[in-house]
């Protein structure tokens, strides 16, 4: 029987290879004002602090929004907007200095909590503010001046660096200085994508308010290459804003964008340390690589293969014929975990191949990955002068059949294969000419 300590135990096991490949990386954290105003805020910094402590650097960029809207309706003032801008006339930007410093004030307390029985017992952080981000003025455009509403000119990369090589936590408010030591109210994306960029984050992290971005038939788009962006159709303003914002980044040099929810506790930890997530990742390119296998692979193969070997669903493959064959075998690896394989043996005199081993990890199917496998290995076939490729099958037929395979006999294989054909096994034959 499992019992709730032993099933916590083994999600720790699982999370392992995640706290080893995130240890040293540096992530900057988007946070919108919107954040500070939920029941969930305390909860998302109790993970921020964890990831500190787990060795991942960080830089938390955060918005005010809401809280200089706020200040500004109690205050009697109104603002303009221009192209979803707000304006800032010198009355307002005292509004804007006031909601930052008090937001930020705020994060700084709750870093530096370290309460007994909390999650955050034992911590210590050291949090870095300062004047991080160069600015420069908006100016007029399309005849509307905006004043002490801003742009990044320069983000001091050597600062923040310095600061997170020394384990600091950098958190950067939504104001920008100039040379001339005027101040500009800057917009949250705007400084995100900046910052990830100049110092070569590996991901940008923004916190929204739904669960990831949805489609317009509101369902969750787990992950999209950046060239997939202009694809979609993504009906919240708010969703399509942050969307544009993780393209920016990525076509910036960040490897990785990521969209989770503040509303959901835990959305971060399960985002950063389960296979699928909590909310949208956009790539730079592809989320699951492919790659010729080499043999550190074996082990994981193997994993892969064995259940379907036990059906008879696959010819049994011993250990130490898959280290001599490993380098007919193509990969598709997921966060350094291998969920597809598929093989090319050549059968050069003949100027065929046979395609075999074709398999997806149980957690993973119905994502068109064997189709994937298949087009890459068919492309490596003609690279090598092939014109055919046939399949050996007893229970996938038709699956090869929708993906253009034809019936043929097992005297239309190669003589070597035929010598080899597995009379018990009564496979069946189909050939795709290429």
């Amino acid at each position: 029987m499992t019992t709730p300590g032993r099933a916590n135990i083994r999600w720790l096991r699982n999370t392992a290879p995640y706290i080893n490949a995130h240890r040293g990386k540096t992530f900057v954290l988007m946070l919108g004002g919107e954040v500070a105003m939920h029941a969930n805020f305390a909860h998302i910094f109790h993970d921020i602090a964890l990831l500190n402590s787990l060795g991942v650097r960080l830089v938390l960029v955060h918005g005010s929004r809401p809280q200089i809207a706020q200040r500004l309706e109690q205050a009697g003032q109104e603002t303009a907007f221009h192209g979803g801008i707000r304006i800032t006339d010198s009355a307002a930007l005292e509004h804007v200095k006031d909601a930052a410093g008090s937001l930020r004030a705020q994060i700084e307390a709750l870093l530096s909590m370290g309460l007994p029985n909390s999650p955050m017992q034992g911590s210590r952080i050291r949090v870095c503010s300062g004047n991080f981000v160069t600015a420069r003025p908006i100016g007029v455009v399309d005849g509307v001046d905006f004043q002490h509403t801003g742009k990044v000119r320069r983000i001091d990369v050597t600062g923040i660096r310095h600061q997170l090589e020394e384990g600091s936590i950098v958190l950067i408010s939504p104001l920008g200085y100039s040379p001339t030591g005027e101040i500009f109210s800057l917009r949250l994306e705007d400084i995100a994508v900046h910052c990830a960029s100049a110092i070569s984050a590996d991901k940008l992290i923004m916190f929204g308010e739904s669960e990831g971005i949805s489609d317009a038939a509101g369902t969750l788009i787990r992950q999209c290459r950046v060239g997939e962006i202009e694809l979609l159709d993504i009906p919240d303003p708010d969703q399509a804003a942050m969307l544009h914002a993780a393209r920016s980044a990525c076509l910036a040099g960040v490897a990785r964008s990521h969209v989770i929810s503040y509303n959901d506790d835990c959305s971060l930890l399960e985002e950063l340390f389960t296979h699928d997530g909590s909310g949208t990742l956009i790539a730079n390119d592809n989320y699951e690589q492919a790659r010729v296998a080499n043999i550190d692979d074996v082990g994981g193969i193997l994993e892969l293969i064995e259940p379907l070997e036990q059906q008879g669903v696959l010819l049994k493959r011993s250990r130490e014929l898959l280290e001599t064959e490993i380098r007919q075998f193509r990969l598709l690896e997921r966060d350094h975990r291998i969920i597809a394989c598929a093989a090319l043996y050549p059968f050069a005199d003949e100027r065929c191949g046979e395609i075999a081993c074709i398999v997806s990890h149980p957690d993973y199917r119905g994502g068109r990955r064997g189709q994937r496998l298949l087009a890459e290995l068919e492309q490596e076939a003609r690279r090598q002068g092939l014109d055919r490729v046939f399949v050996l099958t007893t229970q996938t037929a038709h699956w090869f059949i929708e993906q253009g395979f034809v019936e043929s006999s097992r005297d239309a294989l190669p003589a070597r294969k035929q010598s080899l054909y597995n009379l018990q096994r009564n496979s069946k034959v189909f050939f795709k000419a290429l």
